[in-house]
């Protein structure tokens, strides 16, 4: 049954064959690689975008005008206790 001439006329098909499941292997590799890639950067983007959160929340805390204030208060700055006053120029003013 498997002579010379009938092993010579398969070899090719049986060396197609292991060069198909030898991409169908790598293939395999492949695509569970990029899935752990997949997994990793989604991951890294929840950290991102908790960190994001944390901090806009402080820097919203830190530039309320009570906390700019208490900040401001060891450099010796003041918040004013008067309203801001218009100042009106008029032509005869200017000569």
């Amino acid at each position: 049954m498997l002579d010379k001439e009938t092993l010579v006329k398969v070899l090719p098909f049986i060396f197609f064959l292991t060069l198909l499941a030898i991409v169908y292997i790598a293939n395999s590799y492949y695509a569970e690689k990029k899935i752990r890639e997949i997994d990793a950067l989604n991951n890294e983007l929840k950290e991102l975008r908790s960190e994001y959160i944390a901090t806009k929340s402080e820097l919203m805390f830190k530039s309320k005008q009570s906390q700019v204030a208490k900040l401001v208060e060891p450099l010796g700055i003041k918040e004013s206790v008067y309203p801001p006053v218009k100042i009106k120029v008029t032509k005869k003013d200017l000569k």
